[in-house]
């Protein structure tokens, strides 16, 4: 089950204008009829986007929020077929073998599927086939007046599409270079000259295109592979929940990888305070990491909570994460990287974030501006980095030029700096002056204006006890950054 525009299921999204949805990286996810009309296609960056359709309105997706909007759809669909898994928000897996013969035939079954989706409206599709990887290509296939694609032989379905359909273009370029353009062609290569030629992710691509699931794996898994805790009083806020949740996530990982192993599905089970239990599968073709695993228990604690459904009633008083459809395949480590030493440092940020907060752990990546400060970007450890607000490729006129302090005040210090006709002479270090050796500047700042900020002047000053970076502003000197 798929809803193709499911990021722009929102009140703020008008049928009567061109829309787009783009993911954290500006990538367009979703379009409506009439951005597509325009070209807009997805998969296509929101600036070519924009040059396209100029009209278009972007938005920028919100998976959390997208989940809350999808759990009453699910829950509708597992009032009929029980074990619905979530690939993300807007597209789910149903298994349907035994609901087959329950309704009585694959046609009875699909017409009860689709009067429960014509409830919520919208442009949804449906792919019927043997297996995940063959339904989700085959959905693919459908369109807004054929909304449902049905697949008799999934061994020649998946022959005739295209390579690209491996998921990685860079090796589907490839192998269509070697002449190689569909999964048929592909999966009639000898299996050990593709491993040899293109490893791990050429393996990969080939049992794709032989249509065969992933092999069981030997390895001893622990008896009770699951996570859990239990919660008295019982947690109401979300913010709480989700920093839990994440713990619960990093340490199911963490518990799996010393086995070499990893989960392609998840179950999540809560019990509310009044006792009542609530349980959702989610899938990822992927094995799940601690990163992408908290991420969907996140977004679906929060369509429990703040969902239109009942709720958690009193909150939640129990949580518990149950892997299963475990992978084999692991993780490759660097020559230089200590698969021990990795763990025990997320376990100590992981008990400081418990003591002291959330917050108190931070992540520094960088982003465009013209001073030190506005260059950083700070994230919580452990959750994904927020998206850039200002671009790193921008021109950024009057920015300070490279290198970039050592340290930087959280706040300008004032700094005392004797001047000579416009010239840095001087510089008081404590109770002692400092004479300037050479220095760089001015560079003008235009300030906001409608908000109250003036112009000021940055320098770079180099004496014999160091290099800074100020900032003169109303006639006054502030200390922006220390070079070391």
């Amino acid at each position: 089950m798929w809803y193709p525009t499911w990021a722009l299921r929102r009140p703020d999204v008008s049928p009567d204008a061109p829309h787009q949805a783009v993911d954290d990286s500006n990538t367009v996810v979703a379009l409506n009829p009439l951005a597509h009309d325009a070209g807009v296609r997805v998969g296509m960056g929101r600036r070519a986007a924009e040059a396209l359709c100029p009209t278009v309105v972007t938005i920028e997706r919100d998976q959390s929020a997208d989940m809350a909007r999808f759990e009453p759809v699910v829950e509708r669909i597992e009032s009929i077929v029980p074990r619905v898994e979530i690939a993300d928000p807007g597209r789910a897996f149903i298994p349907i073998r035994g609901a087959v013969t329950y309704y009585g035939g694959e046609q009875a079954l699909i017409e009860r599927i689709n009067k429960e989706l014509d409830t919520f409206g919208g442009d949804y599709r449906l792919g019927l086939a043997a297996g995940p990887f063959a339904a989700w290509q085959a959905v693919q296939q459908t369109s807004r007046d054929s909304r449902v694609f049905v697949v008799t032989d999934d061994d020649a379905f998946l022959s005739q599409l295209d390579v690209s359909a491996i998921g990685s273009e860079e090796l589907a370029a490839t192998f269509r270079w070697l002449g190689i353009t569909t999964l048929g062609a592909l999966g009639e290569l000898p299996y050990d000259a593709v491993i040899s030629r293109f490893g791990r992710q050429g393996m990969d691509a080939h049992r794709i295109a032989r249509g065969m699931g992933r092999s069981p794996s030997p390895r001893d898994i622990p008896p009770d592979p699951g996570v859990e805790s239990s919660f008295d009083p019982p947690i109401q806020d979300f913010e709480q929940a989700s920093f839990i949740a994440r713990n619960l996530a990093q340490r199911l990982i963490s518990g799996l990888a010393p086995h070499g192993m990893a989960p392609h599905r998840v179950v999540v089970s809560v019990v509310a305070a009044d006792g009542t239990e609530r349980v959702r599968s989610w899938r990822s073709a992927d094995p799940f990491d601690d990163h992408t695993l908290t991420d969907r228990v996140r977004w679906q604690l929060r369509a429990w909570i703040e969902g239109v459904s009942a709720g958690i009633r009193g909150g939640i008083s129990f949580l518990r994460l149950e892997p299963d459809d475990l992978s084999g395949s692991g993780r490759q480590l660097s020559l230089a990287e200590d698969a021990k030493e990795t763990m025990e440092m997320q376990r100590v940020l992981m008990e400081v974030q418990a003591i002291a907060g959330p917050d108190s752990v931070l992540v520094a990546s960088p982003q465009g501006g013209r001073d030190p400060a506005q260059q950083v970007l700070w994230s919580r450890w452990g959750d994904d980095p927020v998206s850039h607000a200002r671009d790193t490729d921008a021109p950024w006129p009057g920015r300070i030029p490279s290198p970039a302090p050592a340290l930087v005040p959280p706040n300008p210090v004032p700094f005392v700096v004797s001047w000579a006709d416009g010239s840095p002479e001087q510089v008081r270090l404590a109770s002692r002056w400092v004479p300037v050796l050479s220095w760089a500047g001015p560079w003008r700042s235009v300030g906001r204006w409608w908000d109250g900020e003036g112009m000021a002047d940055r320098y770079q000053i180099v004496t014999s006890a160091g290099a800074y970076l100020c900032e003169v502003k109303d006639g006054k000197t502030y200390l922006l950054g220390v070079y070391d």
